[in-house]
């Protein structure tokens, strides 16, 4: 008899042939403004496929010259008077790379590494934004999109990513920056598109966007996605994914607009656990400053075996591992526009639920590469076996959020203001809990005769992702028993409600200099639900003000340089629970915590060149944290810790030529940890045993040292990367491009062996380190290649091909444990309709 998971995963059976999609994928730029680029776009007839060339010429115009849609009621000035690092990200660059997921699309933008982890959001998305976590800074259509998800772009039109500190604009965290999808809704058109794609690993999607005009003043949208593929170049990983968003508007090109909204995305999948890291800080055979990466290639093992570690191995267990997700969200907009002054009122409603098993590579106690040369008895020590620590989690989140916002325009003498105030309203909602899974965490050490016999360990060198797998009551019992939830009383519960105003405003003294100002309020309140048999609660206000300012000087109208300045605020537990919480809330330190603060100085140039066609950036920046909580030298949480991030930015985006366009940029970042606290060490006990009796000469005491990572670099960023995206007409019908991509060395975490001692009279003195410990993962190029053929002016034809030279390569590392291995050279066909 075999016991599986709760919803009964077993290895993926043999899916149908189908063909499936690719395009219809979007990008992002600001909640706000849909409806009012509609009314614009509405007034625009649309072409024939006669009119295709010029259709195609305009598009390159809008959207690579960023002659950008109204992003937004709180972007109060066009991108090249706004004195921030702000990219847009457009749909075709998506379409063109055949990216089908965010972080996918996003790997073209330079200055964006994703992040690994073990608890809350071990496989969402976690992007860095110049060195800070920003996976709490994630918006949809301007309204925070909270939950820990693996984001879809089939409903998508377009992304913004705002660079540097920017609570002023989004609300709390943001340190880094932020990151803004626009969602594809109605307008007063008649049209639609299919797309289908198969590929290698059988890789098949199915995309659809249908708009219909419904009356002068009334359209109805809706896109469709149907996903399903296993990953090249991993064993047994597969992803299936569905989703669908329906959106209706109506008052289109009159002062009185209603545009209502809905997204459902289901997913199911098996995930990939990655390859553990090689080396701990107690089996390195090195000294000195050392280093370990995961275990790839030959390896040889602290027992003198030796083999091959492929890229293909999956140290998971397709009997027990699972990840469901579901997201529902539902959105309704009210505008009306007063002469020059827009009223606009946006509210929304999210539930998303997710639940998983996610095999973590464990190699904490030294089991991949061993502790000793032979083994002791039925204790296998010698390496060459990896943890199959399970990690699982379910529950689900919610919110409601309204946002009011009063924007426009309006004159003091000789004065012009672009405005926008505002207010946010939200209540916020996440509980979760974990399985009662039996995995082998109580057994020490971890890999031995009988663990090795329950899968509990597997081989390094030779895992089967279908080795059989049954769950006991316990580590050591006989007792099966099927997976179940934790009980009520083991869950954790975090409520937050946020009250907010904020306003904006850009003032062009005269039409070479322009003043940009931002301000905004917070009172943040959350309350956390402990776990226990009687369920304890705190509860903890924050008031939070956020400021930026900006002076812009424009050499002429398509050119600008500008200096600005910028804050951010991070309170305790404003991820609730959702991902990593360096600042969560305990009953140990209620008192004590302190919201995080963030600033940027930035100051750069941007141009608009060739009539809007092509675009131009530049920027040098310094971003600061404070008050990062950390633990003191008496081993209390203290608000001590500070980060500093230097650095500079180039980006391009637009037409070089006519039928020749490109995105992408390079960031050079030198990110440092300045104080990273300290690290407690603990001197054992002094004993003294006579007559058989034990007595106590000195109890155990703690000494603080500095932490391991001051000075160091930041963890999960990268100091250079580039991209570039290119796409050329070679003939009217024949069109070739590609990507290349380079990210740096990225760190995972350090560690060092300092220890303590005392004397019998309670001197206590720390041994020095002899090895300092940092995991890592290696640079590395990507390349991706494309090329399409117009058959007729409403289908055509696209071949993709991804990592285009197979390279192996890491797209995201963990402070200890392991790091996450890239699909492998993945070719797949697309036709398109279009009609």
């Amino acid at each position: 008899m075999s016991t599986v998971s709760p919803r009964g995963v077993a290895p993926r059976p043999a899916t149908m042939p189908a063909f499936l999609a690719l395009s219809c994928i979007g990008a992002f730029t600001t909640a706000p403004a849909l409806a009012a680029d509609a009314d614009r776009t509405a007034a625009t007839p649309r072409a024939t496929p006669a009119d295709n060339a010029d259709v195609q010429h305009r598009d390159e115009i809008l959207v690579n010259g960023h002659r950008e849609r109204e992003a937004g009621p709180k972007q109060v000035a066009p991108l090249v008077d706004t004195p921030r690092s702000i990219i847009v990200l457009p749909k075709e660059v998506i379409e063109q790379t055949g990216s089908n997921s965010l972080a996918d699309a996003l790997r073209t933008v330079p200055g964006i590494t994703f992040g690994a982890a073990e608890g809350g959001n071990p496989i969402g998305d976690r992007p860095f934004i110049r060195g800070f976590d920003s996976q709490g800074s994630i918006f949809v259509d301007g309204v925070r999109d909270l939950a820990s998800q693996t984001r879809e772009v089939f409903a998508v039109e377009s992304v913004q990513i705002v660079r540097g500190s920017d609570s002023t604009l989004g609300g709390r965290g943001s340190a880094g920056g932020t990151i803004n999808i626009l969602s594809r809704l109605p307008v007063l058109d008649t049209f639609g598109s299919l797309s289908g794609s198969y590929g290698e690993a059988d890789y098949k999607r199915v995309t659809g966007d249908l708009n219909l005009k419904i009356s002068d003043t009334a359209a109805f949208r809706i896109q469709g996605m149907w996903h399903d593929q296993d990953v090249t170049g991993r064993d047994a990983i597969w992803q299936k994914r569905w989703g669908i968003a329906p959106s209706v508007a109506i008052g289109l090109g009159t002062p009185t607009r209603l545009t209502a909204s809905f997204y459902h995305m289901e997913s199911s999948e098996l995930p990939d656990s990655g390859i553990p890291y090689l080396y701990t800080i107690n089996n390195h055979p090195g000294t000195g400053s050392v280093t370990t990466r995961p275990a790839l290639g030959t390896v040889t093992t602290a027992g003198g075996q030796t083999g091959f570690v492929s890229r293909k191995n999956f140290y998971g267990l397709a009997a027990r591992d699972f990840r469901d997700a579901d997201t529902n969200q539902a959105t309704i907009r009210v505008e009306h526009d007063f002469g020059g002054i827009t009223l606009r009122n946006t509210a929304r409603y999210t539930h998303s639920t997710q639940s998983f098993i996610f095999t973590l590579p464990d190699d904490s106690q030294g089991n991949v590469y061993g502790t000793t040369a032979t083994n002791t008895g039925a204790n296998v020590t010698n390496g060459g076996y990896v943890w199959t620590r399970g990690n699982t989690r379910y529950g689900y989140s919610e919110s409601i959020v309204d946002q009011t916002d009063l924007y426009g325009k309006f004159n003091t003498g000789g004065i012009e203001h672009s405005f926008s105030l505002g207010t946010e309203l939200s209540w916020e909602k996440t509980r979760r809990g974990t399985f009662v899974s039996a995995n082998g965490s109580t057994i020490s050490p971890r890999c031995n005769t009988a663990t090795i016999a329950r899968s509990y360990c597997v081989s390094l060198f030779d895992p089967d992702p279908y080795a059989p797998w049954v769950n006991y009551a316990s580590d050591t019992s006989t007792t099966q028993t099927p997976i179940a939830r934790g009980a009520l009383s083991t869950e954790t519960q975090n409520d937050a409600n946020t009250k907010a105003v904020y306003a904006f405003d850009s003032i062009t003294l005269i039409p070479a200099l322009i003043l940009n100002l931002g301000a905004r309020y917070d009172r943040f309140e959350s309350t956390i639900t402990l776990p226990g048999a009687t369920q304890t609660k705190l509860t903890r206000v924050d008031n939070l003000f956020n400021w930026q300012a900006g002076l812009v000087f424009k050499p002429t109208p398509e050119t600008s340089l500008y200096a600005s300045y910028a804050t951010a605020a991070t309170p305790p537990n404003s991820l609730l629970g959702e991902g990593r919480e360096d600042n969560a809330i305990t009953a140990v330190v209620l008192g004590l915590l302190k919201p995080q603060k963030t600033k940027s100085y930035e100051v750069g140039a941007k141009a608009s060149l060739f009539a809007e066609k092509l675009q131009l950036g530049a920027a040098v920046f310094q971003t600061e944290i404070s008050n990062a909580r950390v633990l003191d030298d008496t081993n209390t949480a203290s608000f001590i810790g500070e980060t500093r991030i230097r650095g500079f930015e180039f980006n391009v985006s637009g037409t070089i030529l006519p039928g020749w366009t490109v995105f992408g940029g390079f960031t050079h970042l030198d990110p440092k940890i300045i104080d990273g606290g300290f690290t407690t060490l603990t001197a054992p006990a002094i004993t003294t045993t006579a007559n058989g009796v034990t007595t106590v000469v000195q109890p155990a005491r703690t000494t603080g040292v500095v932490s391991v990572n001051t000075g160091k670099q930041v963890p999960q960023t990268a100091k250079n990367s580039f991209t570039a995206t290119t796409s050329v007409d070679v003939t009217r019908r024949l069109q070739i491009g590609g990507t290349a991509l380079y990210m740096d060395e990225q760190i995972g975490g350090y560690a060092d062996n300092r220890s303590a001692r005392q004397t019998a009279a309670g001197v206590v003195t720390v041994t020095p380190a002899t090895k300092v410990l940092t995991r890592s993962t290696p640079g590395y190029w990507r390349f991706d290649a494309r090329a399409s053929y117009k058959l007729t002016d409403m289908i055509d034809l696209s071949v993709n091909a991804q990592n285009l030279t197979n390279k192996t390569y890491f797209s995201q590392t963990y402070a200890s444990h392991y790091a996450t291995l890239a699909a492998g050279r993945t070719v797949f066909g697309t036709v398109n309709l279009r009609f």
